[in-house]
């Protein structure tokens, strides 16, 4: 519910909102920590968005949407995905880089596919969240150097 006002906030203010953290928790009557959860998982750079906060009795959370060019978009996400990764945040990646018409819905299919458990069941365990970030990234800059 909480993620949901923040989109539909963004969505009817240009891509770009401030919030009172304690204004939020007591609309949605939760803790200050419930609404930096929801933050931190649902609005990151990997979703497509800067977050700006300060603390204090009068602060705030400036959240906006990252608008950039296909090239800016993809070389972005590439260089916040870290070492490893996991399937999840593959698919939230992914879905973002679609909403944003930077990668088309088949094409993140097919990176999906690729890097999936079933794709990476040869692979130890522990090793498929560096494998998967790997190929990801490798995809993506593939997708990037395409016309």
């Amino acid at each position: 519910m909480i993620a949901q006002f923040i989109l539909d906030t963004l969505t009817s203010s240009d891509g770009e909102v401030e919030l009172q953290r304690n204004e939020l928790a007591d609309r949605f009557n939760c803790v200050p920590s419930q609404i930096n959860y929801v933050i931190s998982t649902r609005f990151s750079p990997e979703h497509g968005y800067v977050v700006q906060s300060r603390r204090g009795g009068g602060g705030y959370i400036r959240i906006a949407r990252i608008n950039m060019d296909r090239p800016s978009m993809i070389m972005h996400t590439v260089n916040a995905i870290g070492d490893t990764l996991d399937m999840q945040s593959a698919t939230a990646i992914l879905q973002n880089l679609v909403n944003a018409k930077s990668v088309t819905a088949e094409g993140a299919h097919i990176v999906l596919t690729a890097v999936s458990n079933n794709a990476l069941a040869p692979v130890p365990p522990e090793e498929r969240g560096k494998l998967r970030a790997r190929i990801l990234k490798m995809c993506l800059l593939a997708m990037g150097n395409k016309a």
